[in-house]
């Protein structure tokens, strides 16, 4: 991984109930039983039990055995390094959203990709999922939406995102949710337009099917699903889901921007920490900005779509 992992496994203790039982679901976060039992070896009492108490009734009695299991020092330390690394993002939103806030905000998105969307938005009920602290959220205001749902699983994001509502009466009209990809808090049919900025995978954890068959439940026959700047290892389960995807042209180099050059450096050696070329990239400018090409991954230029079709499944069409 990219980044330099600080958490322990005490700080799992931040997650609620059905976070917990995410983590110790077959589908959630890609860890296994023994994974999450191993990794709770030596841990508080009171970590252990609550840990325990989410395990379903079905698998208690191998989540004990696990437990009780004799395991060498190295065995557990592994476990534990496996466990955190999963859950490094999960635990950033949870407790440290506002240095996740740091990092994001300067992630500025291509501006033709609201431009291209704007039709779609104004005078829309729109869902943000995976909203995060409101980036898509607030985009959607500017272009003329008419209600907004922000549906997000960290406590911490809502919280900023609930701070920048208050700072404006216009922003009354997000409304946020705490939820998830795959239990999405709204009606059927609710919504006009569904999207995801740089929130939604394949992985199951992080949408994938169940994710996409609750964005098509919520969405009006004839609206659409949007992914805003998807993963590029996402590219082919997207082809095979029939969606559209748009790539804009640049005419220079896309960077992230952060608020100082402090606040860069501190994302640099946590997020960034394992790709020494960032902070190289920083101590060397002394500007609070990191092109792309250095940070090794896409600019955020591109989108894919769906239109909703309640009857039947829709068909790839490619968008040159």
């Amino acid at each position: 991984p990219l980044f330099e992992n600080p958490f322990s496994i005490e700080d799992l203790q931040v997650f609620d109930d059905a976070t917990m039982q995410r983590m110790l679901s077959s589908s959630g976060f890609g860890l296994t039983l023994e994974d999450v039992a191993w990794s709770l070896h030596g841990a508080s009492k009171p970590l252990v039990r609550r840990v325990s108490h989410n395990v379903s009734t079905q698998q208690r009695a191998h989540f004990q055995q696990e437990l009780k299991r004799a395991l060498r020092p190295g065995e557990v330390k592994a476990a534990r390094q496996l466990v955190l690394d999963r859950l490094f993002w999960e635990l950033t939103y949870w407790k440290m959203p506002n240095l996740y806030e740091e990092l994001t905000e300067g992630e500025q998105l291509h501006p033709g990709i609201f431009q291209r969307l704007a039709p779609d938005i104004r005078g829309k009920i729109v869902l943000d999922a995976g909203a995060g602290s409101g980036r898509a959220s607030l985009e959607c205001l500017r272009k003329g939406a008419k209600l907004v749902y922000a549906v997000e699983p960290s406590p911490g994001l809502l919280h900023i995102l609930e701070q920048k509502i208050g700072s404006q009466p216009a922003d009354s009209r997000i409304v946020p949710y705490q939820g998830r990809f795959d239990h999405i808090p709204l009606g059927d049919d609710s919504v006009d337009l569904s999207l995801s900025c740089s929130a939604f995978t394949a992985e199951p954890e992080q949408g994938g099917e169940p994710g996409l068959a609750e964005l098509k439940r919520v969405t009006k026959a004839g609206g659409k699903i949007v992914f805003i700047w998807p993963r590029r290892e996402d590219y082919s389960w997207l082809v095979a889901h029939g969606f559209h995807y748009v790539s804009l042209p640049i005419h220079q180099e896309m960077t992230v921007h952060f608020h100082s050059l402090q606040s860069a450096i501190r994302c640099a050696r946590l997020f960034y920490a394992h790709n020494k070329a960032v902070l190289r990239h920083l101590l060397k400018t002394r500007k609070p900005e990191v092109p792309f090409s250095v940070l090794g991954f896409n600019p955020p230029r591109d989108y894919c779509w769906i239109t909703v079709d309640k009857g039947q499944n829709s068909r790839f069409v490619p968008d040159l």
